[in-house]
């Protein structure tokens, strides 16, 4: 599937509806998420994983003990998507789900 970039002029914009997504460098979306346990991020990460998987987009992940931060773009289009927004939104509810 082919995705589209999303026009610079549109990209605060957007990002901005999103919970705490920051834009950086332009291209790529970051969100930091705290836990009250390492091993709940830990869950949150693999949950993290099963649905990139599944929809084949995967982004960056750094567990910082009870951060977790993820970063995303999307690399064959050489920037910020629709489908990275739709993943931001899947990750804050997946959040929501175990935090």
């Amino acid at each position: 599937m082919e995705e589209k970039l999303i026009p610079q002029e549109e990209k605060e914009r957007r990002v901005s509806q999103l919970d705490g997504w920051k834009l950086t460098d332009g291209k790529f979306i970051v969100k930091r998420y705290r836990f009250g346990e390492f091993l709940t991020g830990v869950q949150f990460v693999n949950h993290i994983a099963e649905y990139s998987e599944d929809i084949q987009h995967h982004p960056f992940i750094s567990i910082d003990y009870k951060m977790v931060t993820l970063k995303l773009t999307s690399w064959n289009a050489k920037g910020l998507t629709e489908l990275d927004l739709s993943c931001a939104a899947k990750y804050d509810e997946l959040y929501d789900s175990i935090k």
